[in-house]
């Protein structure tokens, strides 16, 4: 018998919090501290000299310098040498934002969701289609292109491990924002990608959101993508990416977020 996955996800996680709990709409209306396990431990020489770093610009330097070091991504380097020889294509965390980016449905995309559902125990509700079943051609394309040797190497999941620890180190360490939930808007011309938990309130749904979301911080930009404004506010530790996090990535110019999904209250409105 086909197994629907109405389970929001894992038994299991590497952030010490029950996955239902971490998807519930009361964990985002009442965040707790996450972190992902042992990667701030393991890479304790970044977190060290990051503690020495007076303004959010110096820190992300020395956070993409210690990236290109540890995972060789000379090709993403700022000063780029031209090589005589064959390069082998290392997979880096700036390649997969830049893919996503360009579309969160290609293998790009695939990896970063699966990254969420390994470490924050959350499965996707959608790539390329609806997500329902475990057995479905879906489900087999996703695990196929998660899985894919051209994106899914060079301790990719390591590498985002550590953006996402870094961006959590750099929101606590100098104060952006400066509270635990940040309004963001997403647009929409229909929930495809996301389920529509219960009854509607007014404005308010309860919707379960596909595992790693785009979110903008300016409405309007929003508007540029569907008739419907989804103004939701995420907790700040569900936070992997946001544009002025690092000087040098691809997403520049939509004020993007990229932000841990599971079910939100989310206020929709016309535009």
């Amino acid at each position: 018998m086909a197994q629907h996955i109405a389970r929001i996800g894992h038994s299991t996680n590497l952030v010490g919090i029950p996955t239902g709990l971490l998807a519930s709409t009361a964990f985002n209306e009442h965040p707790l501290p996450l972190h992902i396990s042992g990667v701030r431990e393991a890479n304790y020489g970044l977190f060290d000299r990051l503690k020495e770093t007076e303004d959010a610009g110096e820190a992300a330097e020395i956070f993409q310098d210690y990236m290109y070091v540890m995972f060789g991504l000379n090709g993403e380097s700022r000063n780029r040498q031209e090589s005589s020889g064959p390069r082998r294509f290392r997979s880096s965390y700036l390649k997969l934002l830049s893919g996503w980016g360009f579309d969160s449905n290609n293998p790009q995309g695939a990896v970063l969701k699966g990254w969420v559902e390994s470490r924050f125990g959350l499965f996707p509700t959608f790539h390329k289609e609806s997500l329902t079943r475990f057995t479905s051609p879906a489900w087999a394309t996703y695990i196929e292109e998660k899985m894919s040797s051209r994106f899914h190497n060079n301790s990719i999941n390591l590498q985002l491990d550590l953006l996402y620890e870094f961006c959590q180190w750099a929101i606590a360490r100098f104060g952006l924002w400066g509270r635990r939930h940040i309004t963001l808007f997403r647009g929409e011309n229909g929930f495809d990608e996301h389920r529509v938990l219960g009854p509607r309130d007014g404005r308010w749904l309860t919707v379960r959101l596909n595992n790693l979301v785009s979110f903008t911080a300016n409405r309007e930009t929003a508007s540029e993508f569907g008739d419907t404004i989804m103004e939701v506010q995420v907790p700040v530790v569900k936070i992997l990416f946001f544009n002025n996090l690092l000087p040098r990535h691809a997403l520049k110019g939509e004020w993007e977020y990229m932000v841990i999904g599971g079910e939100y209250k989310v206020k929709a409105s016309y535009y």
